[in-house]
């Protein structure tokens, strides 16, 4: 059977044995529903928890609009319009509306970048810019310990709207909500402190209560207020399949609850070989970005087995400390005792990839130099195909095999796996 995984811009394809072939991790049946625009004027109409936008803000009000950055799918520049519309009909000026670009720790965009993430028209109409750690303001601290660092542009606006596209998250549960907020436009030592607890058992994909990430992030966006926001869940192609709107809690749960109804997929047993993609771009720009990929496919290979990770990491590894920690490793475990005993941002994807390569080998089917991803303690491919009997000669010929060619969006879940 022919599989098909997007790497980059471009697909590569492998073929493997139906008898060995335990399933292909594909969306679910998508239940009856507005999708695309229609989806977002649905939601925006029949928003939940909150009144329609248009009767929240008020004239003469300065308005943050938070997005996601270029490392993100969520389509901006589909919803922006829209969203321009309600605030222009609540008498909103378009001076008094500015969109904010939540680069948490990401990189800055060029001006192109902001253009095309915003699309023409919101680019004419309203103030565009990047997260700004160099101006923040303190709004406090949480239950947690966290310092409450916001751009000074988003706590000092009268109200706050923020956009986002909802997929998991692995150690969050789930992206969209006030992760728009809190690692958004929050500075580096704030985000530091919300992401040491990654090493809680309970945060982990797919999981809200009980996680102390998820619930530090409510707790600092409820310090800094949200009055809106506008979810969205995205099929593979990026298509927005449904619109969730409306109070930050709600709004966020609803879309997570359709979210799981068609990407939280049950698998009855864990495979030898895994091979996943991230989807392509933009979301395989970089290692950074592609290691989500791989920590779901953690949950559906076998101890000793193989994950094939297929991503371009066109730009390289992705963010500074994060190259540091892995070029500067002697081991993976090495990775696993500097977060436990110095957490660092940066470094927390370092030490989430090591406890990936504690429990299986990692192939890599990527753009960086061989050299490189062998120092980083994978293997490297330059095509699945090649990958794949690579595997195969490891694991051997009847080797099961899982496709996971959504791989950041599918979530594993094994069911009826005998408690050990």
């Amino acid at each position: 059977m022919t599989l098909e995984f997007k790497i980059g811009k471009e697909k590569q394809t492998v073929d493997v044995d139906k008898r060995y072939l335990l399933g292909i991790l594909k969306p679910g049946e998508i239940p009856p529903g507005p999708s695309g625009e229609e989806a977002v004027r649905h939601a925006l109409k029949y928003p939940a928890g909150t009144p329609q936008l248009r009767e929240i803000v008020c004239p003469g009000e300065k308005i943050a609009v938070i997005t996601s950055d270029i490392t993100r799918p969520l389509p901006t520049h589909i919803l922006m319009p829209f969203l321009l519309e309600e605030l222009y009909e609540a008498g909103v000026k378009r001076e008094d509306i500015t969109l904010i670009f939540a680069l948490g720790s990401h990189r800055k965009h060029s001006k192109e970048e902001q253009r095309r993430l915003a699309g023409e028209r919101v680019w004419k109409e309203i103030k565009c810019v990047d997260l700004d750690t160099q101006d923040c303001v303190h709004i406090g601290t949480t239950s947690r310990g966290t310092p409450v660092d916001i751009d000074r542009r988003v706590a000092e606006a009268d109200r706050r709207i923020c956009l986002g596209n909802i997929e998991y998250h692995y150690f969050a549960g789930y992206s969209g909500g006030a992760k728009a907020i809190m690692p958004g436009v929050a500075d580096r030592e704030a985000i530091q402190a919300n992401h040491s607890r990654m090493v809680h058992e309970k945060a982990c994909a797919g999981q809200l209560t009980g996680n102390p990430v998820r619930e530090d992030i409510e707790e600092a966006a409820a310090m800094v207020g949200v009055d809106f926001i506008l979810n969205v869940v995205l099929d593979p192609e990026k298509h927005i399949l449904r619109a969730y709107a409306g109070d930050v809690i709600e709004a966020h749960r609803a879309g997570c609850a359709f979210l799981d109804s068609i990407y939280r997929i049950q698998i009855k047993e864990k495979a030898d070989i895994v091979i996943v993609s991230q989807g392509g771009e933009p979301k395989d720009l970089n290692l950074y970005q592609v290691q989500k990929a791989l920590d779901n496919a953690k949950y559906a290979v076998k101890d000793g087995g193989v994950i094939i990770l297929a991503g371009s990491c066109r730009e390289g590894l992705g963010e500074k400390t994060f190259e540091e920690w892995m070029l500067a490793a002697r081991t993976p475990h090495s990775l696993i005792e500097r977060i436990q005993r110095d957490f660092r941002l940066g470094g927390h994807k370092a030490a989430a990839i090591a406890m990936v390569l504690e429990q299986a080998d990692i192939y890599l089917v990527s753009e960086l130099p061989d050299e490189l991803a062998e120092r980083i303690f994978f293997r490297p491919f330059h095509t699945v195909e090649e990958a794949y009997k690579a595997a195969v000669e490891k694991c051997g010929e009847s080797a099961a095999v899982l496709a996971m060619p959504c791989g950041g969006l599918t979530m594993p879940e094994a069911v009826n796996m005998p408690v050990l």
